[in-house]
């Protein structure tokens, strides 16, 4: 006589279980497939972030037209003093002659076969620095690391075998470009102990981490498309 009085209760309850998992999913897949590889994961959480800022940048549009829109003589002052300060921020786009550079970590049978200290093998973030910090020195107009503009407020991570560029994470290998004159960008790279060391570093055949530098007479540097406002600690009170 049991099975007549737990048999309605089980499917009750399943039912109830299948409710609560749909309201949970909201239309997404609860047990979705594993990520067949790193670089897949990757992709897929930098495509999510691109559209998200595709937003942002939409939203700030709108609000910029709505300010433009105001008649008023004092908001058009400081409307046109934002508005020159917008290149050197890195909110206009730069186009020019300038230099590439590619960094990557070590061929996979190379990392198989050596008792080299693994982290000699990969691209850390003090190297993407390095370069970046360099062709600052060196003059460049603009900088971009995987097409990303970078500017002042820009966080360059290591997680894990890749790199977060605001937040978006990249795998190797990384693309710097710089828009500016090709010979100074040279000359700081070349005198800059730390881009020295990487340098020396790839040309040994044990270590074997990827630098390539070539010279472009035409780089795009996109403008800057995240967020604007700053984050900051204050004191507790």
């Amino acid at each position: 006589m049991w099975w007549r009085i737990g048999t309605p209760v089980v499917i009750l309850l399943c039912g109830a279980l299948f409710v609560v998992s749909a309201v949970d999913a909201n239309g997404t897949d609860l047990r979705p497939g594993r990520y067949t590889s790193l670089a897949t994961l990757v992709e897929s959480e930098a495509t999510s972030t691109k559209a998200l800022q595709a937003r942002v940048a939409q939203t700030q549009q709108e609000v910029d037209d709505l300010a433009n829109s105001v008649p008023d003589s004092q908001v058009k002052k400081y409307q046109s003093a934002a508005e020159a300060l917008k290149g050197p921020a890195g909110l206009l786009a730069v186009e020019g002659s300038g230099l590439s550079i590619k960094l990557s970590d070590a061929p996979s049978d190379l990392v198989d076969s050596t008792d080299l200290d693994p982290n000699l093998l990969v691209v850390h973030q003090q190297d993407i620095q390095a370069v970046v910090n360099a062709l600052w020195d060196g003059g460049a107009e603009a900088v971009t690391i995987q097409g990303q503009r970078i500017v002042s407020t820009t966080g360059i991570k290591c997680s894990g075998s890749t790199v977060q560029l605001q937040g978006v994470p990249y795998p190797q290998p990384y693309v710097i470009q710089a828009v500016g004159d090709p010979s100074k960008l040279q000359e700081s790279l070349a005198v800059d102990p730390y881009v020295q060391l990487y340098e020396e570093q790839a040309a040994d055949p044990r270590i074997g981490i990827g630098w390539d530098l070539q010279v472009e007479n035409d780089v795009k540097a996109p403008a800057y498309k995240g967020l604007v406002d700053l984050s900051y600690a204050t004191p507790l009170r």
